[in-house]
């Protein structure tokens, strides 16, 4: 028996490496779902904005029970409203949490900032950008997202934000002069030129995804949000 297929959606970007590095970690995901002795899972990509397939045109094209897993970092519109809708008339699909906040990725925003050579001292603060939402729950899980960082790596995290809250980046550099920025973003694109442009010569981490392989927590982060959604769908029937 095939088990429901994963529609993997992110956000989009016209950003060329962005876009190319997504795709790889949903291949990667794809390829995990795949493993000897595993039920076969069909592993799709859409998107809510910028690229195509939109999200109800790619949950659409998928015949039987569906996860729609989130590229997303946080609770926000596209989440609740563009996915929520979207699946709101299938009763055989259910919308994930998103990715974050997790653990997981406090792991990998650790090794970012490990790679870009942020100064190690404890007592220095880092800034984490997050894209920033009007959402009101999307303000709570930057907060959880900061904090999950700050006990990973054993120093004051500041959330500053690229669009739609304060403290924006812009302030909290001003506030924290020679602080680094740790980039809470999936991959390159038009909040990672923002963020890159502000911070001007402030130490900066690349996102999530880089121009290399996934990092293995993001993958199995995917995989565990799949897994869980699988799981409601079986409690539902």
């Amino acid at each position: 028996m095939t088990r429901p297929a994963l529609l993997a959606v992110s956000h989009g970007t016209g950003d060329a490496a962005g876009a190319a590095a997504i795709s790889l970690l949903v291949q990667r995901v794809a390829e995990r779902l795949q493993s000897p002795g595993q039920e076969p899972v069909e592993v799709h990509a859409g998107f809510v904005d910028v690229q195509e397939p939109d999200a109800p045109s790619a949950l659409a094209a998928i015949a039987g029970p569906v996860v729609v897993v989130p590229l997303l970092l946080s609770q926000g519109f596209h989440v609740r409203v563009d996915l929520g809708r979207a699946a709101a008339a299938r009763p055989d699909a259910v919308v994930t949490d998103p990715l974050g906040p997790d653990p997981r990725l406090a792991e990998v925003l650790a090794q970012r900032v490990a790679e870009a050579g942020a100064d190690p001292d404890p007592s220095t603060p880092l800034v984490l950008a997050v894209a920033g939402s009007r959402d009101p729950l999307s303000l709570p899980d930057a907060e959880v997202a900061a904090a999950l960082l700050a006990e990973r790596i054993g120093r004051v995290v500041v959330p500053a934000y690229l669009a739609a809250r304060e403290p924006s980046l812009a302030a909290a550099l001003q506030t924290h002069p020679g602080a680094a920025v740790a980039t809470y973003l999936l991959a390159h694109g038009y909040f990672f030129d923002v963020a890159a442009r502000i911070a001007g010569s402030s130490v900066l981490t690349e996102p999530l995804l880089d121009d290399g392989e996934p990092p293995a927590p993001l993958v199995d982060l995917v995989v565990a949000r799949y897994l869980a959604g699988v799981a409601r769908l079986t409690a539902r029937a």
